[in-house]
Order: C-alpha cells, then sequence, then structure tokens
C-alpha cells in the first residue's frame, strides 16, 4: 500500500471518528467536550453558555478538517506544493487549497461576529431569544434554562454519542453538535410519527426499536424539531413532560423492555405444539381477567436427559394465561441480561417444576 494511500485512508478514518465519535474515542476522553474542557467550563453550571463554545468548537474544528489533510499531504511531501499551487493550466489544485483554506477562515469570522456583544447575534441565542417575553433579553431565558438543568430530577437521554435529548420541568432540549434545539412545554405539541425496528444494535446484541417524535412549538418563529430515541427510553420521557405524547394510530412500538420480552415470548409459543384437553378452563390466576390458555407440557430435548438443570414434567392443570405466564418467566431472570432471558428457564409458579420456552403449549379443546 502506497504511503499516499495509507495516510488519505487514515485521515478520512480519523476524520470520521471525531465528527461521530465511536465509543472507544469517548471512553478515551478523544471528544470535543474532553479535549475543550477548560475553556467550556461546567455544563451543570451553565448550560446554554456552555453549549455556545461547545458549538464554536466543533464548528472550527470540523471546518479544518479538509486543511488539515492538505497540510498532511504538504507535510509529509506526498504532493510537492510547488507543483500544486503553480498554475500551469490546472486550476483544479489552487482552487481546492483556495476552498479549503477559505472555509475556517470563513467559519472563524462568523464565531468572531457572533461572540460580539454576549453572543446575542449566535444562533443559540437567537433561538432562545424566540421565548423571551416582555422584550427580555434571551439570557433572562438562558438563566432559567440554566436553573432547570441544575436540578436532579431533569431526564437526560443519550440518543447516539453525539445527540442528547434534555428534559426539564418546563424545557425540551435536543442538543447536537452545532445546535441547540429547545420547546417550552406550556406552548409544544409532541407526536410520535415513526418507528422502526433494527435487528442488531451498536451496544448490544439483541434487536433494538427507535421511534421518532415530532416536537412543534406553537409560538411563532419557533422552529420543530424530531427526538429520535431507543423506545425503551419513551416511558422516562413521557413521564416527565407535562403534556400528553400523541401517538399516530399506526404507530406501535414497546415502551418497556417487558412489554417487548411478552410479544417475543408469545410468538415463540405460538410455534409449540397445542396441548389438547377437555376440561373446562378458568380464567386465569395471575390477571383473573382473560382465561387460563397455556399448559406446560414438557417438550423439549431435555426429555431425554438427565441434567441437574433439565426441565421437569408440571403435573399442574392449566391455571395462566399466556401473558401472566410471560410476565412470571421475565421475572425469574436477570435483570442485567436481558438477551438471555428467551433462552433461559423457569420454574412453575405452583410446584416450581423447571420448564422452558418450548414447554410452553397453548391449550386447546378439539372438541371445539
Amino acid at each position: 500500500m502506497s504511503g499516499l494511500l495509507f495516510y488519505t485512508l487514515f485521515y478520512f478514518l480519523m476524520s470520521g471518528c471525531i465528527i461521530y465519535p465511536p465509543t472507544e474515542f469517548v471512553s478515551a476522553g478523544l471528544t470535543v467536550k474532553d479535549v475543550f474542557a477548560n475553556w467550556l467550563g461546567s455544563e451543570n453550571e451553565f448550560f446554554i453558555q456552555y453549549h455556545i463554545r461547545r458549538s464554536v468548537a466543533t464548528l472550527l474544528l470540523h471546518s479544518a478538517l479538509p486543511l488539515g489533510y492538505v497540510l498532511g499531504l504538504f507535510f509529509f511531501n506526498y504532493i510537492d506544493p510547488e507543483k500544486l499551487l503553480l498554475v500551469n493550466g490546472n486550476y483544479l489544485g489552487p482552487l481546492i487549497v483556495l476552498c479549503v483554506t477559505i472555509a475556517p477562515l470563513y467559519i472563524l469570522n462568523k464565531v468572531l461576529e457572533w461572540s460580539a456583544h454576549n453572543w446575542a447575534t449566535h444562533p443559540i441565542a437567537q433561538n432562545l431569544s424566540i421565548y423571551s417575553n416582555n422584550n427580555t433579553p434571551w439570557t433572562a431565558v438562558a438563566s432559567d434554562i440554566n436553573t432547570e438543568y441544575r436540578r436532579i430530577d431533569k431526564i437526560v437521554i443519550v440518543t447516539n454519542s453525539v445527540t442528547r435529548v434534555v428534559a426539564t420541568d418546563n424545557w425540551i432540549i435536543k442538543i447536537t453538535p452545532y445546535k441547540l434545539q429547545v420547546a417550552h412545554q406550556s406552548d409544544a405539541t409532541l407526536v410520535v410519527n415513526k418507528s422502526d425496528v433494527h435487528f442488531m444494535s451498536p451496544t448490544t446484541r439483541d434487536q433494538v426499536q427507535f421511534i421518532n417524535i415530532q416536537v412543534k412549538p406553537m409560538r411563532a418563529m419557533a422552529q420543530e424539531f424530531d427526538i429520535r430515541l431507543n423506545a425503551l427510553d419513551f416511558k422516562d420521557l413521557q413521564d416527565k413532560i407535562s403534556r400528553p405524547i400523541a401517538i399516530l394510530h399506526n404507530i406501535t412500538f414497546h415502551r418497556t423492555l417487558l412489554d417487548r420480552f411478552i410479544d417475543t415470548f408469545k410468538e415463540e409459543v405460538y410455534k409449540n405444539p397445542f396441548y389438547d384437553t377437555a376440561e373446562e378452563l378458568n380464567q386465569c390466576i395471575g390477571c383473573m381477567q382473560a382465561l387460563s390458555n397455556v399448559k406446560l407440557n414438557r417438550l423439549c430435548n431435555s426429555a431425554d436427559t438427565r441434567e441437574l438443570d433439565d426441565c421437569t414434567t408440571c403435573y399442574c392443570r392449566p391455571m395462566w394465561c399466556i401473558e401472566c405466564m410471560a410476565k412470571w418467566f421475565a421475572s425469574r431472570q436477570d435483570e442485567n441480561a436481558p438477551e438471555t432471558w428467551l433462552s433461559s428457564k423457569c420454574t412453575c409458579p405452583l410446584c416450581r417444576a423447571r420448564f422452558c420456552v418450548l414447554d410452553v403449549c397453548l391449550v386447546r379443546n378439539p372438541s371445539n
């Protein structure tokens, strides 16, 4: 592999990790907020001012990445500066150098303009000024948000390595690398308008479901924004938001890990053979609402072995519905390892016979 190709691949890889830091970079402290921690100050004390500085530092750093690549080409002698900069009928080289040089200079000029008058013209300050009442300055809104962020009852949801969602008593805040999008809960409408399932999570070995929440402020000039988060974080956000979160009729998602497990448990049980019985079924003794419709019938491969943790025969009559059985099964598992729940074993709620999901059979009356 040539030196130029290796340098290019390495620089682009590192640039990608700087723009969208992976878990390893975050753990090692190689992020904007860690590298510039002394200049940024305390996020907990001065939340708005912190993120104004952070957005500026991020913008400057990202805009300088193309220039850094070109300077690296010159420094390691991969390209002769004289041949590149001297025109000789080739305008592409000088044009590229000009563009990568002008970009960070332009951003630096914008930052200097924003910093005048205590960052009053910064996009974050302009966004906050929309919520100013009675001609009060944007700093009054910033002070209100800073105060609420210091409280310990706020909700902070990390959606990915560069985006977070914060819900305080009165504000909904979305933190992105360059922006800080805010909405006051009293005049905002939240709608869940999309959900999608991914069968491989970047942080776990299990599938993950995401939902998209549209935040629409009703205040004039305020911009709407979307929040994309793990469906399992929805309940935490819902409990903190003072306004109801509307869910479109065609959107379904699992609000808790237990809900997702119950649906998966049912899908697996539906694959098992039916258990035929002519006896009359009573109400489930777990919920006393649904009819009992499952029977523990030893069917798994452990029926041919005699190991200590093998499934055993349950002689109890059908007394549970499938949903209560799924909840009981989940309650006996390790909370810290949900990916192992379905492959684990449980004991009968009454006789303590050991069983697995393959032994749970739906009850069927042959005469019906």
